[in-house]
């Protein structure tokens, strides 16, 4: 399948990223998330404006289309965000979302022809930036089920050089429905709290070392306890900024639905099953002070009554003032009981990126993933014609591994223009 995308953004001064950014407060419940938007079907075109309306209002409006295929729908995809600046450093908003389906194929059964949400959000900062907090909520709307199509967060954190503290509280309707976002599940409530603290030293060598305690919780909506992980982390930071962070974890987990935990298509674990596990890990960051950095990550322990080690690497080397080459890589071995797959799972992924000039750069990337058999295939060329403005040409491939027989490709033309 071959596709071509025309994408124009137009920019108000003072300008701002994703229209939509500012409602992607809990990223477990995103109303708007743009990677959903020609997933399954082609893109055919789409503007973007955002940008600020004075001093206290910044705004975005966003539209794109996609096109009519033998097995999907056309959509369009709208959204608009206002936003209002209140007390010093804090702000008000709301938002609206709408997926509409414009075309069906003849013998296709869609479940609903329409999917909008609308909500509004607050964000705190205090004047001193320790204390912040989040707040908002949702309401979906669409032909199905009535009741219970709500969803509802609030943040609170006190974070200083030394001592951090946060609360997160979350709750998701059965019903509640965000075609263009990402929902991991429906129907939970969840509490996450988190607790940290930092000891300075005179060391030369050492700035800082400390602990931090996160548990993130879930209970459907009888407030059964559906999962739990409990992190305890040691870290600790050299004075050129390299870290290393012991880990260890505790995870509850009761499954909702039959699952295959290694998704390679083997049998499924049955809803209702209970399982207990630790896990250890151990992570180091080099320095970014150097032209070569890399990260290293190795993790093991009990995983749905199997265990799995995995390890991941990222290196990247930068040729001032040219670009920089990286490779990113991970493996996971998992070794699951009888009746269960056990597997071996790889994703590496090397990227370039090349500076051919101040306003002319390019970007490319090839991610191999034998999980689900897939190459994929990314490149990007950038013209900055104008300050803040950019002319993006995008060419992105998937295909087998085996002789490299192409799935789909696409090309994206892509138009951004500062108004100042």
């Amino acid at each position: 399948m071959n596709s071509s995308t025309l994408l124009v953004i137009i920019r108000t001064p003072r300008l701002t990223a994703c229209p939509a950014r500012s409602i992607s407060i809990d990223p477990m419940v995103r109303p708007f998330f743009s990677r959903r938007i020609g997933l399954d079907q082609p893109v055919i075109a789409g503007a973007r404006l955002s940008g600020n309306a004075g001093d206290n209002w910044r705004i975005g409006l966003m539209d794109m289309q996609t096109a009519l295929t033998d097995d999907h729908t056309a959509d369009n995809f709208a959204v608009a965000v206002l936003q209002r600046k209140v007390l010093s450093r804090s702000n008000v908003g709301a938002f609206f979302t709408n997926k509409q389906v414009v075309t069906s194929p003849g013998d296709s059964a869609i479940s609903y022809d329409f999917n909008r949400i609308a909500g509004g959000e607050f964000n705190f900062a205090s004047t001193d930036n320790n204390w912040t907090g989040k707040a908002f909520y949702h309401y979906s709307f669409n032909p199905g089920e009535e009741g219970d199509r709500g969803a509802l967060a609030a943040m609170i954190s006190y974070d200083t050089e030394q001592f951090k503290a946060a609360w997160n509280q979350s709750y998701v309707g059965a019903n509640y429905l965000a075609e263009m976002g990402y929902v991991r599940r429906s129907a939970y409530h969840q509490s996450n709290p988190s607790i940290g603290y930092r000891f300075y030293t005179m060391s030369e060598r050492v700035a800082y070392h400390g602990p931090e305690l996160d548990v993130d919780m879930l209970w459907d909506p009888d407030f059964t306890l559906t999962d739990r992980a409990t992190e305890l982390t040691y870290t600790l930071m050299w004075r050129d900024r390299s870290s290393i962070s012991l880990e260890l974890e505790n995870n509850y987990v009761m499954l909702l639905e039959d699952w295959d935990p290694t998704h390679t298509g083997g049998e499924e674990i049955p809803a209702g099953s209970e399982f207990h596990w630790n896990e250890i890990s151990l992570t180091y960051l080099s320095t970014m002070k150097r032209l070569f950095t890399f990260t290293l990550e190795g993790r093991y322990g009990g995983f749905y009554g199997g265990t799995k080690a995995s390890f991941e690497a990222e290196m990247n080397y930068r040729v001032q003032p040219y670009g920089s080459l990286s490779l990113v890589g991970s493996y996971n071995h998992i070794e699951m009981p009888e009746p269960y797959n056990s597997a071996d799972l790889w994703l590496v992924g090397p990227k370039l990126d090349i500076t051919f000039t101040e306003k002319l750069f390019f970007t490319t990337y090839v991610q191999y993933n034998n999980q689900i058999d897939n190459i994929n295939m990314n490149m990007r060329f950038q013209w900055r014609f104008a300050p803040v403005s950019d002319l993006f040409i995008v060419y992105t491939e998937n295909a087998y591994p085996s002789g490299w027989t192409t799935k789909n490709r696409g090309i994206v033309l892509k138009l951004s223009y500062w108004f100042n």
